[in-house]
């Protein structure tokens, strides 16, 4: 038997660097930096956590011309899942827009005009905030911007697997935001 299979390990799942395909676009939170650590605002309400489980804040520059839409997302590559957890989802974001505001992803929260949000895997529309198994290593909460060269024609219904499916061959630039969170 091979010895690699002996033993179970987590997917990795390599990151970009922001500085290799970010052609200038930019993400920043106001309530916690790159690398640094996720805030507990934004940590989730169920799943055993009970945070506020709000949505941050996050602004972006450097939106490339040519740019017809904007996604962000949010994963969780470390989830013990064998595919990690994706935990936000907004897709057809306008170009225009320069962020989101707290909030805008949870229940009655306001997103830019003609954006949409997919369920996260824990079968909600919407965002859900951190909530790692209690003595786990930190985790990677990985926010992502992409900016596309066209608006998505995706169902309501679909996965976020299948949305990032459908960036192939239309994103213009990404880059990536990144928290870690342990409890």
């Amino acid at each position: 038997m091979n010895a690699g299979l002996n033993s179970l390990q987590r997917l990795t799942v390599a990151q970009p660097s922001p500085t290799s395909v970010s052609n200038g676009l930019t993400l920043t939170s106001p309530t916690f930096t790159n690398g640094g650590v996720y805030p507990g605002e934004h940590v989730a309400n169920g799943f055993g956590c009970t945070g506020p489980n709000t949505s941050p804040a996050l602004n972006w520059t450097g939106v490339p011309a040519g740019t017809q839409s904007l996604v962000l997302t949010k994963y969780d590559p470390d989830a013990p899942t064998g595919s990690g957890f994706w935990h936000w989802s907004v897709y057809n974001i306008p170009a225009t827009a320069t962020g989101l505001a707290a909030g805008a992803g949870n229940t009655g929260g306001t997103l830019p005009a003609g954006a949409l949000q997919l369920n996260h895997d824990g079968g909600a529309p919407g965002f859900v905030g951190a909530c790692p198994p209690v003595g786990d290593k930190p985790h990677r909460y990985v926010f992502t911007l992409y900016a596309l060269s066209k608006t998505l024609d995706v169902p309501a219904t679909a996965s976020p697997a299948f949305l990032g499916f459908n960036l192939n061959g239309i994103t213009l630039a990404k880059t990536s935001l990144t928290a870690f969170y342990s409890r």
